[in-house]
């Protein structure tokens, strides 16, 4: 298995519809940078928030989710409370080959002002808008940007197809539309 190059990257988005939108060249003056890079492609966010609303004590049960927890809204911006998440979803919509699978890593501008970026791996053959959990550890609030660059997608390739993809499984996320909550089937 190997992390495939910008070239590679470029040549699955035009064949296979791997992004959409898909752009092919990094996008940085004035705005968080975006687009593809030399190892992979910098994914932006739309501007849908999930925002949280806790009651005290209130817990979160990841088998359970009560989604009246949370409040969606659109914004250009946000800012995260200092200690705390939000969640959004990316701007672009991807497709993963069958031999493929991603590495998601926070851009180091966001890391640099303590937020971190969870997004678990896209399986082969998965597809679909990434929810992706944006968290504050900064002790300050922190402002993130709709339309810009979030995340670094590293992108495997494997010489073998899977046995069994993600589609094959039909995974619970299969095809999201918007932010996901999670689920337990």
């Amino acid at each position: 298995m190997s992390v495939r190059p910008d070239w590679w990257i470029e040549e699955m988005c035009v064949k296979h519809k791997m992004i959409e939108p898909f752009e092919k060249g990094q996008i940085s003056k004035g705005v968080v940078s975006y687009g593809v890079s030399a190892y992979g492609y910098d994914l932006r966010i739309a501007s849908e928030f999930r925002i949280p609303k806790f009651p005290d004590k209130t817990v979160i049960d990841p088998k359970n989710v009560d989604d009246s927890l949370f409040e969606s809204i659109i914004a250009a911006e946000w800012i995260i409370p200092a200690n705390s998440f939000v969640l959004a979803r990316s701007l672009e919509y991807f497709r993963i080959p069958r031999n493929v699978v991603t590495l998601t890593a926070g851009k180091s501008t966001y890391a640099r002002c303590g937020i971190l970026v969870n997004v678990t791996p896209f399986e082969p053959e998965w597809e679909g808008f990434v929810t992706i959990s944006i968290s504050n550890t900064a002790p300050v609030p922190v402002k993130i940007y709709a339309n810009e660059g979030l995340a670094q997608v590293l992108f495997f390739e494997s010489d073998d197809q899977c046995q069994v993809s993600y589609a094959d499984k039909k995974g619970k996320y299969q095809a999201q539309q918007t932010i996901t909550s999670a689920r337990v089937q």
